[in-house]
C-alpha cells in the first residue's frame, strides 16, 4: 500500500475516546484486542517506534485482565523453565517457543519495572506484593500512552475492509467504519468470559479467509457428575458398579444441603498408570456437578476422557494422608453402639461432605463390606459426563490451528496479519501459565511485525529482557 496513504481515526488517551487525529498508514499497527497479549504486543512495537492503535469491543480495557486479579493476580510461576513448559498439555512446542521470547522471570521484571514488586508464594505462584491487578493496569496503561498509543474503545472488529489499504471493518456507537494499518495484530481471545469480550465471534470472519480454526471448548473448567442408580441396593462392590444406571446430576437431597461445599484434602486421580493424572488439592460441589482450582487443573484429562469414552471415571482419595491399611484398621475397630456414620467421623475424620459423597455415590450394601467401604474412601469412582459451558469456563482451548501460522504467528492464509494470545489453538493450566503465555505471544507477533515493516529494533521494550531470562 501507498507509504503516503493515511485514514481519519478516532483517538485518544489510553482507555478513553478523544479526539479525532490523521496518522500515516506506513508504520501503523493495528491490534484488535486489548488484553494482556494485545496490550503486550503494543509495547513491545511502539517501544521499538511503531505507530500502534488497539481496538477493543469494550469500553475499557483489561477487564478480563482485572477479573483475573480479584483473588490476587497470580501472573506466572516460580518453577524451572523445563518444568513450567511441561504444564502446558496442547500446543507445547510453540508455547515453548514464545516463552524463549518472554518466560517466567521475564513477566517478574517487566512487573518490577512498573513499579510492581512481586513475591512467591507458598505454592511457587508469583503475585503481585499487594495481590492486586489494578495498580499494574494502571501503570502499563500509562507506560503505553507516554509511548504514543493509541486506544480505540467500542471498536468490534466485524469483519474485512478495503483489503489494499490493509482495512478491517468496525461496529462502533456511530455506525460502521473502516480503519486501515501496514499490518494487524489480532488478540481477541477464547470465548470464556464473553461478557468481558472474549465471545469467539472471530471465529467466523477468519474462516472466511480460509484458515483452520477448530472448535472453541471450554478448559480449566467445572463438569457436571452422573450418579450411578443401583439396580438392586442389596449389591454391592463391582458387581452393583456394573450394573448401575447413570443418572444425570446429584440427588435432590445431597444437591439442596451440599451445593457450594468445598471438598478439602483430597486426591483427584484421571486415568491409570504412568500418564494417569493425579494431584492433591480441594474443590467445591457445586449445583450441577464439581468445579475448583483441583478440577480446573485436571480438566485436560477429564475433557479427553470424556471426548473417548463419553464418560470420565475420577477417582477420589478421601484421605490422602492415610494408607489403605490404616483406613481399614480403623473401621475394623468394634463401635460397639455408635451408628457408622459416628465411626466413621471419630476414628477416621470423615464427616459432612465427605461422609454425604459416599452416600450419594455407593450402594447401601457397601457400608457392610467394612474392607470394600476402605477401598472406596481411598477411590470412589466419580462418573463426570460433561464440561459446563464454555462461558463459565476460565479459559479456552482450541481456536487458529498452530500450524495455520508461522513461527512469527502470521497467519498463513492472511499475510500481513497475526495472531496472539488465546484464540490461538494451545491450552494452559492456572498457576500463571496462562497468562505468561498470553504476554509472550504478543511479543513474539510484535517482534515479527518489527521485521516485516523494517523495524526490526529489538533492543528495547520488554522483549529484550526475556530472551536472557528463559533462554
Amino acid at each position: 500500500m501507498p507509504a503516503s496513504e493515511t485514514t481519519t481515526t478516532t483517538a485518544g488517551r489510553v482507555g478513553a475516546v478523544g479526539a479525532e487525529i490523521t496518522r500515516p498508514i506506513a508504520n501503523r499497527v493495528g491490534i484488535v484486542g486489548a488484553g494482556p497479549a494485545g496490550l503486550m504486543a503494543a509495547e513491545v512495537l511502539a517501544s521499538a517506534g511503531a505507530a500502534v492503535d488497539i481496538y477493543d469491543a469494550m469500553p475499557t480495557v483489561g477487564r478480563k485482565f482485572l477479573l483475573a486479579g480479584r483473588g490476587g493476580l497470580n501472573l506466572t510461576h516460580s518453577e524451572p523453565i523445563a518444568r513450567f513448559i511441561s504444564r502446558y498439555p496442547v500446543g507445547r512446542h510453540a508455547v515453548a517457543g514464545w516463552l524463549v521470547a518472554f518466560g517466567p522471570d521475564a513477566v517478574r521484571r517487566w512487573a518490577d519495572g512498573l513499579g510492581v514488586r512481586t513475591f512467591v508464594g507458598s505454592s511457587g505462584r508469583v503475585f503481585p506484593v499487594d495481590m492486586k491487578a489494578a495498580p499494574l493496569l494502571r501503570a502499563w496503561l500509562h507506560r503505553l500512552r507516554a509511548l504514543g498509543v493509541q486506544v480505540h474503545p467500542r471498536h468490534r472488529w466485524i469483519g474485512w475492509g478495503d483489503a489494499a489499504r490493509g482495512a478491517l471493518r468496525f461496529a462502533t456507537r456511530d455506525g460502521e467504519v473502516e480503519r486501515a494499518a501496514q499490518t494487524w495484530i489480532l488478540a481477541l481471545g477464547g470465548a470464556s468470559w464473553p461478557q468481558l469480550g472474549s465471545e469467539g465471534a472471530w471465529v467466523e470472519l477468519l474462516a472466511q479467509r480460509g484458515v483452520a480454526v477448530p472448535e472453541l471448548r471450554a478448559s480449566n473448567c467445572g463438569f457436571d457428575v452422573a450418579r450411578r442408580g443401583f439396580e438392586n441396593s442389596a449389591r454391592g462392590g463391582s458387581e452393583a458398579a456394573e450394573s448401575a444406571t447413570l443418572l444425570p446430576g446429584w440427588s435432590e437431597h445431597f444437591r439442596s444441603r451440599h451445593a457450594g461445599h468445598p471438598l478439602k484434602t483430597v486426591t483427584l486421580t484421571v486415568g491409570d498408570g504412568a500418564s494417569a493424572f493425579r494431584r492433591r488439592g480441594e474443590f467445591v460441589v457445586t449445583e450441577t456437578g464439581i468445579e475448583g482450582n483441583l478440577v480446573y487443573a485436571a480438566s485436560h484429562a477429564i475433557s479427553a476422557a470424556i471426548a473417548g469414552h463419553g464418560r470420565a471415571v475420577v477417582r477420589l482419595d478421601l484421605l490422602p494422608d492415610r494408607s489403605p491399611d490404616f483406613v481399614q484398621a480403623e473401621l475394623a475397630r468394634p463401635r460397639g453402639s455408635r451408628s457408622l456414620s459416628t465411626h466413621l467421623k471419630s476414628r477416621l475424620g470423615i464427616d459432612g461432605v465427605k461422609a454425604a459423597l459416599l452416600h450419594e455415590l455407593l450402594p447401601r450394601a457397601a457400608f457392610a463390606d467394612l474392607a470394600g467401604l476402605a477401598r472406596s474412601i481411598k477411590a470412589l469412582p466419580l462418573d463426570l459426563v460433561a464440561a459446563r459451558p464454555i462461558a463459565e469456563a476460565i479459559s479456552s482451548t482450541g481456536g487458529v490451528r498452530l500450524d495455520a501460522v508461522t513461527d512469527g504467528l502470521m497467519l498463513r492464509a492472511v499475510p500481513g496479519v497475526y495472531c496472539a494470545g488465546e484464540m490461538l489453538d494451545w491450552e494452559a493450566p492456572t498457576g500463571g501459565y496462562l497468562l505468561t503465555a498470553c504476554l509472550a505471544s504478543g511479543v513474539v507477533a510484535a517482534r515479527s511485525v518489527l521485521q516485516q515493516i523494517g523495524r526490526p529494533n529489538l533492543s528495547v521494550g520488554p522483549a529484550a529482557s526475556g530472551t536472557a531470562a528463559s533462554a
